[in-house]
């Protein structure tokens, strides 16, 4: 039984279509594999700046929660934009540039040969776009900054200011719209073809699969740390966050591919409000989420599946929980001063979904016999992002995080 006691909820759906005997499929692959990436670990590894981002070990919650590990990946610092998705969306910007170039030369442009300015002018009359609750638009913006094209964001009407500002600090045009993050997508999508822009997004639909497929390769870089930081552990169950599916069909197709049947336990984690992947497994075809999709974790506020994550998760990811609101707020502060003897972590309201419902799991011997949960445990969390909008983490913490 845990010792640390959280008020909160998790609803849970075992996936039927998920076996653990089931090999990684070829289709499965032409979205996420070791191998596809190799070519995206080379690339971000080079950027300036790059640096491998810390995996804490949580040994004093680990235990006061009856678990014998927890891994929390901490991706407040990377990049500078505090967020793992500054991995995915400067890298497919990164490659739509390479491939312009390309068909426009006949070269084939490296990122030393882009970043070193060879191709300023062409690059110079490119327009990349994308919609964002914020992280993947900062993505978007800082790769456009730093490759040298022009950036074109589109937010909703619960993206906040401190957000809004941070994509427009690497020279996007940021337009906010009335609608939510669905709308946001299909107003993208509608004016780039309008205009002639390169949509560079991380949630793909019909017609428009390629560039979400990088998006996703870029997260391999984290996960290809992780690995490396493990010392040939393998975690028996990830917690992994939700949204569209596309972080966390990643992080199951990855480990799929690289560890078959050792794999470990993949639990989705959404918004009880914006949980379009659980109400998907439950109907056993993609399944929109329709209204406000009112969560605290705006990074996870996505009423669409991903089709290309849908591909993997159908039947790679385990179970879907859902975790209620009032789990987040004290999640991050039990982070931010650290658990009795554990690291000190900055960690924004995304970040603590899968951390959260694993807490919540312990309490509850039903959760916990469902997920499969002992003192044997070894659990792997993502934390996805820090302090991304500083107004909300002061709110929600009491605190401004000092490094």
């Amino acid at each position: 039984m845990t010792m640390i006691q959280f008020k909160g909820a998790l609803t849970h759906f075992a996936n039927p279509l998920s076996h653990r005997d089931n090999a990684y499929s070829n289709d499965q692959k032409s979205v996420i594999s070791v191998a596809k990436s190799r070519e995206a670990i080379k690339s971000i590894t080079s950027w300036p700046s790059y640096a491998p981002t810390n995996l804490h070990h949580l040994d004093d919650l680990a235990k006061d929660c009856g678990f014998g590990e927890i891994w929390y990946k901490d991706e407040a610092t990377r990049f500078g934009l505090k967020s793992f998705k500054a991995l995915g969306g400067a890298y497919a910007v990164a490659r739509q540039l390479q491939d312009i170039i390309e068909a426009k030369t006949g070269a084939e442009p490296t990122i030393t040969d882009i970043l070193n300015g060879t191709y300023k002018d062409a690059i110079s009359e490119i327009v990349v776009t994308c919609a964002t609750d914020g992280n993947h638009g900062r993505s978007v913006a800082w790769g456009a900054q730093m490759f040298g094209c022009r950036c074109v964001i589109y937010i909703h009407r619960d993206v906040s200011e401190g957000r809004k500002q941070a994509m427009e600090a690497f020279g996007a045009e940021v337009i906010r719209i009335a609608g939510n993050y669905d709308e946001s997508v299909r107003l993208a999508d509608s004016e780039a073809k309008a205009k002639g822009r390169i949509i560079v997004s991380d949630t793909s639909y019909e017609g428009y699969m390629d560039v979400p497929k990088d998006v996703a390769l870029g997260y391999t870089v984290m996960l290809s740390e992780t690995v490396d930081q493990l010392g040939g552990d393998i975690p028996t169950h990830v917690f992994i966050q939700g949204g569209v599916g596309g972080l966390a069909s990643a992080v199951t197709g990855y480990f799929w591919d690289l560890w078959g049947e050792k794999r470990p336990r993949i639990v989705v984690v959404e918004p009880e409000q914006a949980n379009c992947l659980q109400k998907s497994a439950q109907a056993g075809h993609p399944v929109t989420v329709e209204g406000d999709l009112d969560t605290l974790m705006a990074g996870l506020a996505c009423g669409e599946v991903s089709l290309l994550g849908w591909q993997i998760l159908s039947n790679g990811a385990d179970d879907f929980v859902t975790m209620s609101e009032n789990m987040v707020a004290p999640v991050m502060q039990l982070l931010a001063r650290g658990y009795k003897s554990d690291a000190k972590i900055e960690a924004g309201e995304s970040a603590v979904a899968g951390l959260g419902a694993a807490i919540l799991a312990s309490q509850d011997r039903e959760m916990t016999a469902k997920l499969g949960l002992n003192d044997q445990s070894r659990i792997l969390v993502i934390g996805t992002e820090g302090a991304t909008d500083p107004e909300m983490y002061e709110r929600l913490v009491g605190q401004i995080w000092q490094n």
